[in-house]
């Protein structure tokens, strides 16, 4: 695969979490300097080539994203732009709506904080829009951001609840468009990543499921974001080094290591569980556990547990643990 190591496309991204705390009230409020910290302490984490995460994607799923009031998570994404700028990488947030004027006045909210590029989820409507009405959707979308002075990553995500599927013809056409920077498929199925990149060999693509990133490598994805990688980050960047390289069986050998957490990122609770793990991961499991989300049950709970452990002990064997 032909790599460029100063585009932040063909490296592995954080999906990072969003830290709560108590206010004096007892309800829970935004932590905002752990959030900063431990989003720094993801970008310092180096692989064993030397490389490092390339970007920053903050208020994702994984973030909180769905139980933060608007002014929330302008607030989040404006603290964490000065991570991501100190680290001199892109902030990246998601947007979604269900009516193209909606979507965009989100766009322009974002880039108001710091946001370089948008994840832009399909419209979350109950018809299934036509392809010329998602084609009409994400078009707005890609001329608002470029009026901003951003760009936006179609995200393909058909296997999240509620968001409609983006046809290959559909992705085909966004993927040309000026202000679309490159395109986020989030599936376990990598067939439409081969598709796409044997039409279009420059296609850039990010991978946005743990579990299958050297399958998309295989298929031609150039990068990835990750949750698990969020809290494994030099494991992940190590494992992205092999892919770009294409030195399969030992990117093979890590996220087999990592595989028995990075199962949780294709679950619905993948934000409750995974935020549960890196709270393991730095010993406060209490403030891991913390979520606007749904409460894990004690057998979830300890399943999460025992998925970390055997994670942690696999990637010690394999010094990829810092």
């Amino acid at each position: 695969m032909e790599t460029n190591s100063t585009d932040w496309r063909y490296t592995v991204m954080p999906a990072v979490f969003t830290w709560l705390k108590e206010s004096e009230s007892g309800a829970l409020e935004i932590d905002f300097d752990a959030t900063q910290k431990q989003a720094a302490g993801v970008l310092k984490a180096q692989g064993k080539g030397g490389s490092r995460m390339g970007g920053l994607v903050a208020s994702g799923t994984l973030g909180e994203n769905s139980y933060l009031s608007t002014e929330q998570r302008l607030a989040l994404l404006k603290c964490l732009s000065e991570v991501a700028k100190e680290y001199n990488v892109p902030l990246i947030s998601g947007a979604a709506a269900e009516t193209k004027e909606e979507l965009a006045k989100i766009i322009e909210g974002l880039a108001t904080v710091g946001v370089d590029t948008v994840m832009v989820m399909p419209p979350k409507t109950k018809a299934v829009p036509s392809d010329e009405e998602m084609y009409a959707y994400y078009a707005l979308a890609e001329a608002t951001a470029k009026e901003a002075g951003v760009t936006i990553m179609p995200y393909n995500n058909p296997d999240a609840a509620g968001y409609h599927a983006l046809s290959t013809d559909v992705l085909r056409r966004l993927s040309v468009l000026p202000a679309v920077t490159a395109l986020k498929i989030s599936t376990t199925d990598v067939s439409t990543i081969e598709t796409l990149m044997l039409e279009n060999k420059d296609l850039k693509i990010l991978a946005g499921v743990d579990t299958v990133t050297v399958h998309a490598g295989l298929a031609g994805a150039c990068g990835g974001i990750t949750g698990v990688g969020t809290i494994f980050p030099k494991a992940s960047v190590t494992m992205q080094e092999y892919v770009l390289k294409g030195e399969w069986d030992e990117a093979n050998k890590i996220s087999q290591a990592m595989n028995s957490l990075s199962y949780l990122d294709a679950q619905p609770l993948l934000m409750e569980y995974l935020k549960f793990a890196m709270g393991i991961h730095h010993n406060d499991a209490a403030g891991g556990l913390r979520t606007f989300g749904k409460k894990l049950t004690q057998q979830q709970i300890d399943d999460v547990r025992a998925r970390y452990s055997l994670a942690k002990e696999r990637l010690e064997l394999l010094d990829l643990i810092d």
